[in-house]
């Protein structure tokens, strides 16, 4: 299976605090409930071309203490995930959630996560996607991640999951 570089842990003020973020904040024409199920199923994020594969390896249900696997890309990078985060307030419609990754088959990546956060909007709902991470300073990889090849790669996600969104039935 190849190497596996440990990376370090970081708590949810990391998502304010990294070197490197990002955020994608968009309005999805379902509900709140609707988003979270896609965003919490088995093999989700199957309709952003930038991810291969993503799957937990802990049963359901799904919270903190949940792990996943993810192949990024053509399936060069693979990331072990840790959920340290989980709340659920069905009834408010309001979610959240954020992993750490806690090892990677890449070097050079010292600490990678991301926070999902859904809440009611006017119509539909709101999605805050967070990206933080951090790498040595003379990290070869740097601009792979804050450059503007990562914005791209950003920027696909976010059209992907808008598409998706868009074209997903209305839930009854």
């Amino acid at each position: 299976m190849g190497r596996s570089y440990s990376l370090e842990t970081f708590d949810l003020d990391f998502f304010d605090d990294a070197p490197v973020r990002h955020v994608i904040d968009v309005r999805l024409p379902v509900t709140p409930q609707r988003a979270w199920a896609e965003f919490t199923r088995q093999n989700t994020l199957d309709w952003c071309r930038a991810i291969k594969k993503i799957e937990f390896t802990s049963p359901p249900p799904y919270g903190a203490g949940a792990t996943r696997k993810a192949v990024l890309g053509p399936g060069y990078v693979t990331l072990e995930e840790d959920f340290f985060h989980w709340t659920e307030e069905p009834e408010a419609g309001s979610f959240h959630n954020a992993f750490r990754v806690r090892s990677a088959n890449v070097p050079g990546i010292r600490r990678f996560g991301e926070a999902t956060q859904i809440d009611p909007a006017d119509v539909g709902c709101r999605l805050r996607w967070t990206f933080a991470l951090e790498l040595p300073t003379d990290s070869k990889i740097v601009t792979a991640f804050s450059g503007p090849a990562s914005s791209t790669v950003y920027k696909t996600i976010e059209a992907d999951t808008l598409k998706h969104f868009a074209n997903l039935l209305p839930a009854t």
